[in-house]
């Protein structure tokens, strides 16, 4: 089996970081197979914004399970019941910001999986977090966005949290049912 392949039947969402900063290398090369993903007609609709400041990371992380408590969901017991944080300990938190453009939501996708697969080859763990738009659609969202400075008028597209895994876990079982030939 190549290594790409490799590395997507492995790759698993980590939600357990040791909180160990990653290298500013490590940091620029994720960046940068964000910035090799396609996007159509090459129009690149989002800007990548990569955060290692820890105060800052923790707390953003502080007001999304504010904002989750607030909303008394299944999912702040769920995210509680893991360790009560919803970005994990991570040390690093990637945010791939789109425009308004027909196509940014998929572009931002393609982006986030760059990463995803490009930091497991490296040996780091990750978690793709849409939970991270909350504190973007909350009421401090325009600080929020002028703190983490995204461009003016792009939002939250996806984003990533990536550092050193603290425990392993198997990838996701297959359900091949969910796969159609047409021949």
């Amino acid at each position: 089996m190549n290594e790409t392949i490799k590395s997507i039947m492995e790759r698993y969402s980590c939600r357990d970081f040791t909180g160990n900063p990653l290298t500013k290398e490590q940091v620029e090369t994720l960046v940068k197979t964000a910035l090799a993903a396609p996007t159509a007609m090459n129009l690149q609709p989002w800007h990548i914004i990569a955060v290692t400041n820890k105060a800052m990371i923790e707390e953003y992380d502080n007001e999304c399970m504010a904002i989750l408590k607030a909303q008394s969901s299944d999912t702040y017991q769920r995210i509680m019941d893991r360790g009560g944080k919803v970005l994990y300990n991570a040390p690093c938190m990637i945010f791939i910001a789109k425009n308004q453009s027909d196509a940014a939501t998929l572009d931002a996708g393609i982006a986030v999986q760059n990463m995803a697969l490009a930091a497991h080859s490296m040996g780091l763990g990750n978690v793709i977090c849409g939970l991270a738009r909350m504190p973007l659609a909350g009421a401090n969202a325009e600080s929020w966005a002028q703190r983490l400075k995204f461009p003016e008028g792009y939002n939250f597209g996806m984003s990533i949290l990536v550092g050193e895994a603290k425990s392993g876990k198997e990838p996701h079982e297959l359900d091949l049912n969910k796969a159609t030939y047409v021949e």
